[in-house]
């Protein structure tokens, strides 16, 4: 730390490519990040491992942690702003799982968003704390693998990470065949390119194995010294510094979902002020619309009125001119009847006249009767259009008060806005039980993610009829062994950790 950068061995060309990294990882990433900057370096971190394959990473699994990191990035999904296609540019799933099923992007986009819009509602902090939480119960999660050799020369793997040491076969990264745990190992030393593990035991001979270089066994000594200290301070009280921090985080993090409360509120309050408004719009415009429908019908009853008026006083004006002939006819009648005509022929033309005028007269009276009846009939219908006029006046009144109502209520609704050859790692005397951390923060997990596998099953068995057989890699198989046996990270190395310290150290040495 006190050499400058250009004074440690970093490539000469130009221009210079530096990635500052997490070199120690947390057991529980939910209880041990407590800043939100480090939890957020921290997801981007791993997320470019499983990436970049340096995770090994199930495709189910993977397909979950891209809908995560999707809600990290994007927020709620909104099917009017997430259409088809928003995820064309975005690398959210390792080659090696592209490449394992005869799948089209849209095909992987369309499972991902299925969950994305699973996660609505999760803040930033929240979806990546998720997306760590799944990640750091993958088998390569946090683990430095180095290639060593024990006494009689195999090649094996050596893994360092925050639980202990863990021996492995070259082939097979995931399942390590011995596990040391932290509080089993008394000291840890390297001479040159061999290095040497003390158990805590001291009736049990020590362990030794060799590194390809000595650079590598000042490496793993770091990452020893590192990790143990880490795994005390796990589980010892936390230091007065790191309860203000915690308490600081507490207290952000309890302001954030304030603030995300309050502004979930809003966002609820607003929508409801917007769909009243726009139900007060479509009431108005309805109302409109029948106040439209009302006015035409108004006029067409007051045009129907004026013409029935002007029939009727057309009708009562013949009924006066039948009548009026009808008594000239009479008076005729009568002057004829007086009339003395001498001759059989006046006289015979006279009755005739006298029966065609009374023929005339009777005919002129049915006619006269006839036509007051149409007045009177026409004079009820003018009655009836213009009682028709008034309601149609009422109800254009009624609807026009209603539409003024409607107008003010949505006025006011719109307004709503160290290099060290020799590291002694017994500082003090340390209990470790797996059972009382591990196994309990594992069940803990698994009570929280049953219905996480349930959707992991379920789209793996989906996606199952797509896989190339002949592009699953060593890993693949692997993984889909440890499986099908009900075997995972945890409760291997739980069951390492069972055996004798003596007998594992045996076995090393028999490899």
């Amino acid at each position: 730390m006190d050499k400058k950068v250009l004074d440690h061995d970093v490539p000469t060309e130009e221009p210079k490519t530096f990635h500052f990294l997490a070199k120690f990882y947390p057991e529980n990433a939910e209880e041990e990040l407590v800043q939100e900057i480090t939890q957020h370096l921290f997801f981007l971190q791993v997320k470019k491992q499983i990436l970049d394959e340096k995770i090994f990473c199930p495709p189910e699994a993977s397909v979950l942690l891209a809908s995560y990191a999707v809600q990290a990035k994007y927020g709620d999904y909104d099917p009017n702003v997430h259409k088809r296609g928003f995820l064309a540019q975005e690398e959210l799933l390792p080659k090696r799982v592209i490449n394992l099923y005869q799948m089209t992007p849209e095909m992987w986009e369309e499972r991902i968003t299925a969950w994305y819009a699973e996660h609505r509602g999760r803040a930033r902090d929240e979806a990546e704390m998720e997306y760590l939480k799944i990640a750091q119960d993958l088998e390569m999660y946090g683990v430095n693998y180095f290639a060593i050799r024990n006494k009689k020369g195999t090649e094996l793997l050596l893994g360092v990470d925050a639980l202990g040491l863990h021996i492995y076969d070259p082939d097979n990264r995931l399942t390590p065949k011995i596990s040391f745990p932290w509080n089993e190992i008394r000291n840890i030393s390297y001479s040159d390119k061999e290095f040497t593990i003390k158990p805590l035991d001291k009736k049990i001979d020590v362990f030794k194995f060799n590194s390809s270089k000595l650079r590598v066994n000042k490496l793993i000594l770091q990452l020893c010294i590192g990790n143990h200290d880490l795994f005390m301070r796990r589980r010892k009280a936390d230091s007065l510094e790191v309860q203000q921090m915690k308490a600081q985080a507490r207290e952000e993090k309890a302001r954030k979902q304030m603030e995300r409360q309050c502004l979930a509120r809003e966002k609820q309050m607003r929508e409801e002020a917007e769909r009243t408004r726009d139900e007060l719009e479509r009431r108005l415009m309805q109302l409109k619309e029948e106040a439209t429908m009302a006015n035409e019908a108004l006029m067409r009853s007051e045009e129907t009125a004026d013409l029935l008026a002007e029939k009727a006083q057309i009708t009562e004006e013949e009924a006066k001119l039948l009548a009026q002939k009808a008594a000239e006819a009479e008076q005729e009648m009568q002057r004829i009847k007086a009339t003395a005509i001498r001759t059989e022929e006046e006289k015979r033309l006279m009755e005739q006249k006298v029966l065609e005028a009374e023929m005339l007269a009777l005919k002129m009276a049915e006619e006269s009767e006839r036509r007051a009846k149409e007045a009177d009939q026409l004079k009820q219908d003018l009655q009836e259009a213009r009682e028709s006029e008034r309601r149609a006046k009422q109800k254009l009144l009624e609807i026009t008060s209603k539409s003024s109502y409607t107008q003010s209520m949505n006025s006011s609704t719109t307004a709503l806005p160290t290099d060290l050859p020799s590291y002694n790692l017994i500082s003090e005397s340390l209990s470790f039980d797996f059972k009382d951390t591990d196994m309990k923060r594992l069940v803990e997990y698994m009570e929280r993610s049953k219905h996480l596998q349930e959707q992991l099953n379920e789209l793996k068995t989906e996606i199952e009829a797509l896989k190339l057989k002949e592009r699953e890699t060593a890993l693949d198989i692997l993984h889909n062994e440890n499986s099908s046996r009900g075997n995972s990270k945890h409760n291997t190395i739980k069951k390492l950790t069972l055996q004798s310290t003596k007998s594992r150290v045996a076995f090393f040495e028999e490899l």
